[in-house]
């Protein structure tokens, strides 16, 4: 039976390892480095969870926010641990993390190809915008996206 709780950097490898068994998954190279992490998680300190099972972690969610509206980044569930109620356990557990603190929206990002995300995230109740366009600029062309195969 898993558990959920908070995640830690102590849980990077496993987490890390987890994000690169994920078919599509994208990992930026200096975002989602160690440090890169670490610096999520003390500015976010307990909003982040994941799920572990017998010592191996087989979900994950990046949860940060700014006061006014949250995102949850690389949310995921082993493959094989899919259709179990983890990612649903931990997307309330971290809504209630927010809730407690007052925050009122969340967003995320679900690639357009991403077939089992998009059907997770409308089948739970969450609304596409489709009303406006998302536009990034990087400070760090080093920070690189590439996706898993």
């Amino acid at each position: 039976m898993y558990k959920l709780r908070a995640m830690t950097i102590e849980d990077f490898e496993k987490v890390h390892a987890l994000w690169m068994s994920i078919h599509g998954f994208g990992i930026r190279s200096i975002d989602d480095s160690k440090e890169g992490v670490e610096s999520f998680l003390k500015r976010n300190p307990g909003f982040s969870v994941v799920a572990e099972d017998d010592g191996e972690i087989i979900g994950s969610i990046l949860c940060g926010h700014d006061s006014r509206t949250a995102c949850f980044y690389h949310v995921c569930v082993r493959e094989d641990r899919r259709r179990q109620g983890i990612g649903k356990a931990m997307t309330v557990w971290c809504m209630k993390k927010l809730h407690s603190a007052n925050v009122n929206k969340i967003s995320l990002v679900a690639f357009k190809d991403n077939s089992v995300g998009n059907s997770f995230w409308q089948a739970d109740g969450w609304k596409e915008r489709v009303d406006f366009n998302v536009y990034d600029f990087y400070l760090n062309e080093k920070n690189i996206t590439n996706f898993n195969k």
